[in-house]
């Protein structure tokens, strides 16, 4: 009895040590980690599509988000950026849509760069990344009746992509001018249109533009 007990006992531990050897094995010789596939990455064939927009202006706001010389007036790409968002600005403005303005600590308002210098009463929020944590720029839209948010700003896989995501994410549509946001290289420019285009959740709420592709009704 005992040996047929004790044979059984070393079925049973081989069979179980034979299905650890697969998993271990398949785990260990499949699966590289990031770094590990890092030069082996290639982005997608093709670039996300941009389209026109035609918007609202009574249910729309342009958040123009830190635009401030910490970050935007000591980067070359931002300040191309800004002979694309100007004109934005100016059309958004005239057809009296909501315009919001951000900020980081401890950089003051009065310092954004004078090319998109905001206008008295135009609302702004100061926060980090993400524009919508521990400020009232949910309530200033809801209040404005706003549905639609067009994102620009300084940096595009910082401030634009946290707040566009959670403007996404909760409910408003987001028009992403690709020419209006600026990272520190192409690559944080490629990877938050990549992300803002195609994420969970936010990729259905959100289009890809430019913006001299934007009018508004």
């Amino acid at each position: 009895m005992r040996i047929t007990n004790s044979v059984s006992f070393l079925r049973a531990g081989a069979v179980i040590a034979a299905v650890v050897a697969v998993v271990l094995g398949q785990f260990g010789t499949a699966r590289a980690d990031i770094i590990d596939e890092w030069n082996t990455i290639k982005p997608p064939a093709a670039a996300p599509a941009l389209k026109p927009v035609a918007l609202d202006a009574k249910t729309t706001a342009l958040l123009m988000l830190d635009f401030l010389p910490p970050n935007c007036g000591a980067s070359p790409r931002c300040i191309a950026s800004l002979l694309k968002v100007r004109p934005l600005l100016d059309a958004a403005r005239a057809a009296k849509a909501l315009v919001v303005y951000s900020e980081f600590p401890p950089v003051p308002m009065t310092s954004v760069l004078a090319q998109v210098t905001p206008l008295g009463g135009e609302p702004n929020v100061v926060a980090v990344a993400d524009k919508f944590i521990n400020t009232n720029l949910d309530q200033i839209l809801k209040d404005k009746g706003i549905k639609t948010v067009i994102v620009v700003g300084a940096a595009a896989n910082g401030a634009v992509l946290y707040t566009g995501s959670d403007a996404a994410m909760r409910g408003y549509k987001v028009i992403l001018p690709v020419d209006g946001m600026s990272g520190n290289s192409p690559y944080a420019e490629a990877y938050t249109a990549t992300q803002m285009a195609t994420g969970p959740t936010v990729g259905q709420n959100v289009t890809l533009t430019r913006s001299a592709m934007v009018t508004f009704q």
